[in-house]
């Protein structure tokens, strides 16, 4: 199953671009050996609509447009659910078991996802109830992916 990042706007050259990077040739050296194909960041640009509704709307559309064929599909909005490290691998292994070819995890823009893209998300995650920045929010999911899959496949990396 190959990992994805989806995410509207374009991180700039720097710490947080390089731990993206750092974490996902993790994610690709460390996956190989379980059943995760790859890993990749795709980046839309943010809609330049006037309106708040536009621009999730158009940046929805752009979202859904670069989602693989079969992929499931993880909405990262503060309104979803909590889940613990090893029940995030669970769900990822499961859906790696079931033939899965891709999973993504979703980021959307300033202004947020549009409902009707995060109603019909596979699951929709919160890092906590606090909004942090989108650049953070990037390094996060890839270090929770990294963090799942070295679960997955019985490495020490997490410890409780």
């Amino acid at each position: 199953m190959k990992l994805l990042l989806l995410a509207i706007g374009r991180l700039k050259a720097g710490p947080e671009r390089e731990l993206v990077a750092r974490y996902a040739d993790r994610c690709v050296a460390g996956g190989r050996k379980i059943g995760f194909t790859g890993f990749e960041m795709r980046e839309i640009d943010e809609s330049r609509a006037r309106r708040p509704e536009d621009r999730k709307a158009e940046e929805a559309a752009a979202l859904a447009a670069a989602l693989p064929q079969g992929a499931r599909k993880i909405c990262l909005d503060e309104r979803g659910k909590s889940m613990t490290s090893e029940e995030f691998s669970r769900k990822l292994g499961e859906w790696r078991d079931a033939g899965t070819p891709a999973c993504a995890l979703v980021i959307g823009g300033p202004d947020g996802l549009d409902p009707a893209l995060r109603d019909k998300a596979d699951l929709t995650l919160a890092f906590g109830a606090m909004t942090w920045p989108h650049q953070i929010v990037r390094a996060l999911a890839a270090e929770q992916l990294f963090r799942a899959l070295t679960i997955l496949s019985g490495h020490p990396y997490h410890r409780v």
